[in-house]
């Protein structure tokens, strides 16, 4: 080999940095992952025999000194001559060893996908993919009603969910490679990938609308509240169930129901919580805490699920993705905390999240939770309460269920989609005439008005009792500057509050990450917000209260906007950005809605109460 070459190489595994540095501490990069079961010594033999139940077996093998590349010449004359005389242990260890290379046997499938190239996933991906609970997702919208406002946001939890089971691996992956001695099994990975891939199988119709805004009221008494995680557990249960797949699992090398529960734990979190034990899954030990870090993460909410709705919800809305995950699995490796162990990145990659977080909010102001595509959500959940107990689904046992009631039954549930408008809108049923004249109106775009947006100083507790209060007292607010011809009732207001965070409410998500530093990979740090920049948010969570008319007709609509500009005043509210455009008579009234810097300090550093002046002060100023 010619010098070139040679150095060539060398900058292959070491890096073109590194050609002086001694090679040991990088030797983990020609590792391969751990089913690469050619590349095993006799101990890693030996401990797969324990981890399949043959641990009676171990000394045997290790003293035949038989390593990973022999397994595949195995046959049962060798096991015979080594002495396992018993032809039913001669079997099951033959059985066991098939399973090494099962995985390699069936080649993956190719997805084109739009976010993240061609993508492949497992044979046993394919299995669960190819069944009519996981194809439900086909007809759900990923965003709901916000397709109503964004026309390029079609997209559904089918292909989403597609994504995460990718990512899932890739992260998985990315950290067995660079850290074998985390001793990732290939059945962790293809748990992981599983929990990626049916993470969203309990979605209902219109995606989060369902188990936020329907089922709460459509059943204010289940307890504890149903959630769509709770719809993927039962779902998942019944997708492995009714399409057979225990086998097709246990084929494929998977330990039931150990892994079954891993799987479920990743998706809802424990199971169970076993008193006096400090580690509350059993699916895998708490020597495997970071795996639960990957699909839903419950420490800082940094996972594979917020990476691929991120990209992917941007590229469908025409908003710009600030956030690159790629560049986050370079740089992900495990490190140990009070005593477990943490997915944790680089220092310098602190900034690049507090981008990904403020991302996820803008997110969530300019689409998810756009006022046009909340009340348009608001509407279908009126139409669907309406509908409720007059729509018959079959389930279980021939049972009927309603809309509502669905989720207490899979087969039910599974027929349960976004047709369901359609299915309502154009009926003709009698029953069905209110729900079906709400849908109406949303085709035809006659929807209920939004009044305005506020926020309280402080947050408020919103409970059905405040949200019918506030309704009320919007009815009696009548404008200081006079009475109008209109008469508005309670039922004319829709008071809608809305809570902005950075995904853990008040908290600052960051804090709960760690990081590593490039001169000791092991050792997990945090980082402060006032180690990064003076320029990040003070705080990490707020209140917007948005108020709609059910009323349309241009004067009830002028009216009930100064009945919202006057229930701010009376409650001590942000007054609205519109404010003294749909109220110029009002708001003059308020002596502190005078100052054009409400809420914040001038640019001398003065308070804001030193700083604000009265109104004729500032006329004199500008005469």
């Amino acid at each position: 080999m010619d010098k070139d070459n040679r150095k060539r190489l060398i900058e292959s595994v070491l890096g073109p940095d590194d050609g002086c540095r001694t090679p040991e501490k990088r030797v983990s990069v020609l590792h391969q992952p751990d089913f690469d079961y050619m590349h095993w010594d006799v101990e890693r033999t030996c401990r797969y025999l324990r981890e399949t139940g043959l641990g009676q077996w171990e000394d045997t093998f290790r003293a035949q000194k038989i390593t990973g590349i022999g397994l595949r010449y195995l046959k049962d004359a060798n096991l015979e001559k080594i002495g396992i005389k018993c032809l039913g242990d001669r079997m099951q260890i033959l059985h066991s060893l098939r399973k090494l290379w099962l995985i390699e046997t069936e080649p993956n499938k190719v997805f084109n996908d739009p976010i993240h190239g061609h993508v492949e996933l497992h044979p046993v991906l394919i299995k669960i993919i190819d069944t009519p609970q996981f194809q439900r997702l086909r007809y759900l919208k990923q965003l709901g009603g916000t397709y109503f406002v964004f026309p390029g946001a079609s997209h559904n939890r089918f292909e989403h969910s597609l994504g995460v089971g990718y990512l899932a691996g890739q992260l998985v992956q990315a950290l067995n490679e660079r850290q074998p001695e985390l001793l990732i099994s290939r059945r962790d990975i293809l748990c992981v990938q599983i929990a990626g891939l049916c993470h969203d199988l309990g979605h209902g119709p219109f995606s989060h609308m369902f188990d936020n805004m329907f089922i709460p009221k459509a059943r204010p008494g289940l307890s504890p509240r149903w959630k769509h995680e709770t719809g993927s557990l039962g779902m998942f249960d019944y997708l492995v169930e009714d399409n057979k797949l225990k086998p097709v699992l246990e084929e494929f090398g998977l330990v039931l129901p150990q892994d079954l529960d891993f799987i479920k734990e990743q998706i809802a979190g424990p199971l169970t919580t076993p008193e006096g034990e400090e580690w509350p899954y059993k699916g895998r030990p708490a020597e495997k805490s970071f795996l639960y870090e990957i699909v839903a993460n419950k420490k800082n909410g940094i996972d594979v699920d917020k990476w691929d709705y991120f990209a992917r919800d941007c590229y469908h809305l025409g908003i710009q993705n600030n956030f690159d995950y790629r560049r986050y699995l370079k740089f992900a490796r495990v490190c140990e905390w009070d005593g477990q162990k943490h997915i944790c990145t680089r220092d310098k990659e602190v900034g690049n999240l507090y981008d990904m977080f403020h991302t996820r909010n803008c997110l969530h102001r300019r689409a998810y939770q756009h006022k046009v595509s909340n009340i348009i959500e608001t509407m279908i959940t009126e139409a669907f309460l309406k509908a409720d107990p007059h729509i018959q689904i079959e389930g279980s046992g021939g049972k009927l269920f309603t809309l509502s009631t669905a989720i207490d039954d899979m087969v039910a549930y599974t027929k349960v989609t976004d047709h369901v408008f359609e299915q309502i809108l154009h009926s003709s049923s009698p029953e069905l005439a209110e729900a079906r004249q709400i849908l109406h109106k949303i085709t035809c775009r006659q929807l209920y008005k939004c009044l305005g947006e506020t926020k309280p100083d402080k947050a408020m507790p919103v409970t059905k009792d405040n949200i019918q209060s506030w309704e009320a007292d919007l009815a009696r607010s009548i404008p200081q500057s006079g009475t109008l011809d209109v008469s508005l009732q309670p039922e004319d207001f829709i008071v809608d509050v809305i809570s902005m965070d950075y995904g853990m409410k008040e908290k600052n998500p960051i804090n709960n990450v760690r990081f590593y530093c490039k001169k000791d990979l092991s050792k997990a740090i945090q980082i402060r917000k006032n180690q990064v920049s003076k320029l990040l948010p003070e705080h990490f969570a707020e209140q917007l209260i948005r108020v709609y008319c059910k009323k349309t007709d241009d004067k009830s609509i002028d009216a009930a906007k100064k009945h919202f500009v006057q229930w701010c005043m009376d409650r001590n509210f942000s007054k609205p950005r519109d404010g003294d455009i749909i109220a110029p008579e009002l708001t003059p009234l308020k002596a502190s809605w005078c100052n054009n810097n409400e809420g914040e300090e001038s640019d001398e550093g003065g308070s804001k109460e030193t700083n604000r002046a009265p109104m004729n002060g500032r006329k004199q100023l500008f005469k």
